[in-house]
């Protein structure tokens, strides 16, 4: 702490215009400005002088008072170098150059054979600069940062220099907040990284530093090919934000215990920038390397933070809760389920839309009961059916039937339903019925009699799925109940509370849930983020409703294509969406990796605050990024460096800093 403490003091005491009064940074002069751009003048000496001038390396260009003797600085342009530029006398140069060639004479080791004139016009060179905005000196004489440019002189009142050292970490890690260097809530991210070169003293050491504000609470996006650290740099923000979530612990003296007045609790941070809860985690690992140690990385979130970390799996695993349901107890939950599945599945026959439209919410009325009590026996029996293991407080089957159709169902022999018979005695009596539902006298005439059919749409429906039949007198089969086998590995017979409240109590109290959803079905994975998505964001909206304080819950999406909506979906009511547009308000934070822009859904790339971009290997995905911040200035570069050689090298955009860093992502151990 006392380092950190130390380092971000320094930082934050450095007097920028102190750059300009090293003539070993000096790299040029701007020959042309405007509010966006400026070229400057430049030349081999100067560029060696400084260890070379990076394409997105950061530049001072000082402004020199010129107006009333005033000596002292107190303006200075920030300016990211882009590509060369032409300058009136590269025409004459390279002429030059091609017949200097042309007279074969030698170059190599021996520069006396040209005058000293020509070597320094062959030496020059023009570089296009962005101008990212201006620091200048307020009345009190502190230094303060504008991400633009009021007004601009003549180019010739400028001089460009490069900044190293303390003065480039000065530069990275401006902030639009105030109090941005504080130890209690900054943690280092990496290290500044202009090139996929890095040799000599382009090398750097400076370190970049991030608040936690811009990420809890916030979206946070990453993008790049696969290997090329998106999952490093998660786990470090993971790491950052458990060493958070403890100091808020250590602050409360007991985990989730809010602290302060009932106004107190509405605000999300303490003054010394300590969350008043601990913050809770869950990361969705489509591909196992967060739940599970593996080869590549070395080491997983679950081995750093065991006692803070419960892992949840879709099949069964040694060490991991299962993610299943009762599907005979949590009927709307095991209903929902089912309807989830379907649903991903694309359009379904008529008699399944009809069966996934069953009501099974429990009613009041004591007619309604009777009614609800045969669709629930009927429901059931379906489950039965398809194979779901049975229940052992659940070995019968209880519904209101009829005494007329009782002693019908079996010649010779009544069938009580109301004192409890086994399944398939259900079976048989719910069959029977149906088979029947047109010949019989009682089923027939009942409408005539009461005024409404005996069985509703719902529990028609039912025993179209139960007896596989459509209608009462066909003959044809149909494949109705067996399509549920797919789900039978999501049913626990002995299962007692449902996964997703499960989970949403351990994040409100601070811990570390990791949804292991790298085997099983693709279509359950998306199903089962869905719904524990939907779970914590509609507990965290009844909170905000109720003016209740809710704690920080950071959902972390590996491999987010596979679960986020497409690009063209327009459905704002999915809960990635709600989360993205919603979530600052609830403290629900959102950390999504995958491979493509142009993958995730324009509704949550517009709402995103934070960026790490790394690799992009097409014009397709640049394209899309050019439209997000000053992403543009790295288009090229994005593509052309190497996934192999560069992991761990993003440009990176959060919501505090004003402009882009390039930075090396430190490694996490």
């Amino acid at each position: 702490m006392e380092d950190l403490t130390t380092t971000l003091e320094t930082i934050a005491g450095t007097d920028l215009f102190e750059v300009a009064k090293l003539p070993e940074a000096f790299v040029g002069n701007p020959f042309k400005i405007d509010f966006a751009t400026t070229s400057i003048l430049t030349c081999d000496d100067w560029k060696h002088k400084v260890g070379g001038i990076s394409q997105g390396c950061f530049l001072l260009a000082f402004y020199e008072n010129d107006f009333g003797g005033e000596e002292d600085l107190n303006e200075a342009l920030l300016l990211r170098a882009l590509r060369p530029c032409p300058i009136p006398t590269d025409n004459n140069v390279i002429s030059s150059r091609i017949e200097y060639f042309k007279e074969e004479l030698k170059t190599a080791g021996n520069h006396r054979q040209i005058d000293l004139f020509t070597r320094f016009e062959f030496s020059c060179s023009g570089l296009e600069c962005s101008i990212l905005g201006t620091f200048y000196k307020n009345k009190q004489g502190v230094v303060e940062f504008g991400a633009d440019v009021e007004n601009f002189y003549s180019p010739h009142l400028y001089r460009v220099y490069k900044p190293t050292g303390k003065y480039l970490q000065y530069i990275v890690n401006i902030r639009d907040i105030d109090g941005p260097l504080k130890p209690e809530s900054n943690f280092q991210i990496g290290t500044v990284r202009y090139s996929s070169s890095r040799t000599g003293d382009v090398i750097r050491d400076e370190r970049v530093y991030m608040h936690t504000k811009d990420i809890l609470g916030k979206r946070t996006a990453l993008f790049g090919m696969t290997r090329t650290g998106k999952s490093n740099t998660v786990k470090k923000l993971i790491e950052a934000t458990e060493e958070l979530s403890g100091k808020s612990a250590a602050l409360n003296g007991k985990m989730g215990q809010p602290v302060g007045s009932f106004e107190d609790n509405l605000k999300p941070f303490y003054e010394n920038e300590v969350p008043k809860q601990p913050v809770g985690q869950i990361i969705f690992d489509i591909n196992g390397e967060y739940a599970n140690k593996n080869l590549q990385d070395g080491t997983a979130i679950f081995e750093k933070f065991k006692s803070k970390v419960t892992r949840y799996s879709v099949l069964e695993k040694e060490g991991f809760k299962v993610l299943k349901i009762n599907f005979y107890q949590e009927l709307e939950a095991g209903l929902e389920l089912i309807r989830g599945y379907f649903k991903q599945l694309g359009k379904q026959s008529d008699y399944v839309e009809d069966f996934l439209g069953v009501n099974l919410e429990k009613p009041e009325g004591v007619e309604q009961q009777i009614s609800y009590s045969r669709k629930v026996a009927a429901y059931r029996c379906c489950l039965k059916l398809a194979g779901f293991t049975v229940p052992a407080n659940l070995e019968k089957v209880f519904f209101q039937g009829s005494a007329e159709l009782d002693k019908r169902i079996i010649s010779g022999k009544t069938i009580t339903p109301k004192n409890g018979i086994s399944y398939d005695e259900a079976v048989l009596w719910f069959s029977q019925v149906w088979k029947n539902y047109k010949n019989w006298d009682y089923l027939r005439d009942y409408e005539t009699n009461n005024g409404r059919e005996w069985a509703d749409t719902d529990l028609k429906a039912l025993l179209r799925f139960l007896s596989q039949f459509r209608n009462p007198d066909e003959k044809s089969p149909i494949n109705s109940y067996i399509k549920l086998k797919p789900l039978l590995n999501y049913h626990s017979a002995t299962a007692n509370i449902l996964f997703e409240n499960e989970i949403e109590q351990l994040v409100r109290s601070g811990k570390i849930v990791i949804v292991d959803l790298s085997q099983g079905d693709p279509d359950i994975q998306g199903l089962y983020s869905e719904k524990i998505c939907t779970a914590i964001f509609n507990s965290s909206m009844k909170k905000f409703i109720e003016a209740r304080p809710n704690n920080f819950i950071q959902f972390y999406f590996e491999e987010a294509h596979n679960l986020f909506p497409k690009k063209e979906d327009n459905d704002l009511s999915q809960v990635y969406n709600r989360i993205a547009k919603e979530g600052a308000k609830l403290n629900l934070g959102m950390i999504y990796a995958t491979q493509e822009v142009s993958s995730i859904s324009s509704n949550i790339l517009k709402n995103t605050q934070n960026w790490f971009i790394a690799h992009l290997n097409n014009e397709d995905e640049v394209k899309e990024l050019r439209k997000f911040y000053d992403f543009s200035d790295f288009a090229d570069s994005l593509i052309r460096f190497s996934a192999a050689n560069d992991k761990g090298f993003v440009r990176m955009k959060t919501y505090s800093n004003p402009f882009v860093v390039p930075i090396q992502v430190e490694l996490f151990k």
